[in-house]
Parts: C-alpha cells; sequence; structure tokens
C-alpha cells in the first residue's frame, strides 16, 4: 500500500471568514499531497496567497502561504491508495499544473453546494471538489455524494484517515528549515 497526503488549511482573512461561518469549522482550504510534507502538493485556491480574487490551479507552496498568513494552521493526513493510483494521480496533476491556467475556481457553484445541488462547470472547481474528482477518477471513492458538492468539512470529518500533523504552518516550515540546515554546537 501507499499513502496519498490530504493536507486541512485555516488561513484568517475575509473570504476565508465566510466560507468559516458557511462550512462551520476553522479548516477551509484542501490540499492534495505526494508526500507527508506536503513539499509536491496540489489544489485549486489563490494563485497569490495574499490575492483572494485569482484563483485557479496550482502547486501550493508553503513558504508562500506563511509569508501571507503567518498564524495559518494545518492538519495532514493520509490515506491508502494502491502504488498505480499514486502513480497516475501524479501524472495527473503534474499534466494540470502543466495547463494550470485552464482550470479556474468555481464561484458560481458556491450557491449550489449551499442547497445541495450538484454542479458542474468545465475545469471549475473548487479545492475541495477538485480533490475529491481527482480521487475519484483513480479510483478511490471517499464521499457518497457528486464530488461537486464535497466540501472541506467532508475531508474534516472522514473516519478513514491517519493524521500525521496538527498544528501552526510556521512549526512545520521551521522543522524543514531546521532538517536542511542543522544547527551546529
Amino acid at each position: 500500500m501507499e499513502k496519498l497526503y490530504i493536507g486541512l488549511v485555516d488561513t484568517p482573512g475575509l473570504f476565508a471568514g465566510i466560507i468559516r461561518r458557511v462550512i462551520k469549522q476553522d479548516y477551509i482550504h484542501v490540499v492534495l499531497g505526494m508526500d507527508e510534507e506536503l513539499e509536491e502538493c496540489y489544489s485549486v485556491g489563490r494563485r497569490f496567497p495574499s490575492v483572494p480574487l485569482i484563483a485557479g490551479f496550482e502547486r501550493e507552496e508553503k513558504e508562500k502561504i506563511l509569508q501571507a498568513f503567518p498564524t495559518a494552521r494545518y492538519m495532514i493526513y493520509s490515506i491508502d491508495c494502491t502504488k498505480e493510483q499514486k502513480e497516475r494521480i501524479q501524472r495527473k496533476l503534474r499534466e494540470c499544473y502543466r495547463n494550470r491556467y485552464r482550470y479556474h475556481y468555481c464561484v458560481f457553484g458556491l450557491p449550489f453546494i449551499l442547497f445541495q445541488k450538484e454542479f458542474y462547470q468545465k475545469r471549475h472547481y473548487t479545492c475541495s471538489s477538485f480533490v475529491a474528482r481527482i480521487l475519484e477518477m483513480h479510483g478511490i471513492m471517499l464521499f457518497d455524494k457528486h464530488f461537486s458538492l464535497v466540501t472541506p468539512k467532508d475531508f474534516y470529518e472522514l473516519e478513514e484517515k491517519e493524521i500525521i500533523y496538527e498544528g501552526q504552518l510556521a512549526d512545520i516550515c521551521a522543522e524543514r528549515e531546521y532538517d536542511v540546515y542543522p544547527k551546529t554546537a
């Protein structure tokens, strides 16, 4: 068995605050990673962390997120998959990244989520619907609903997960820096 990694992110901000109130939880963003440190992870979200209106498919960069949101929190957990599933998902994510300007945030779909009505506009996703769709396309069925209705709360409440980390993004980045540049005595 192999592992895929889901990162749930809590960042401050007006748009994040609105989402937080609607879904009634702190973690409002979902990323899909290939490794437990989320060095290679992807999502549909802000192209530039401090600019909420420009969004699409991106490779997440924790350091940029930390710079924009020093108090950001993360929960990272793993889910099981086969080696073949992981390889196919990684290829698909890299393909999506090469074509990232074709993918957009699904603003028009947000009211449909509130009313629990399926909605899909070609290459338009929320962060959670994109991750749910990629997993579903590769045989990993985590939810009993259309991918367009999946929210970060669904990922948070998922029972088949192994939590690896929960805490400040600053701590993750500091641990990484320490591992790369150990202090000398």
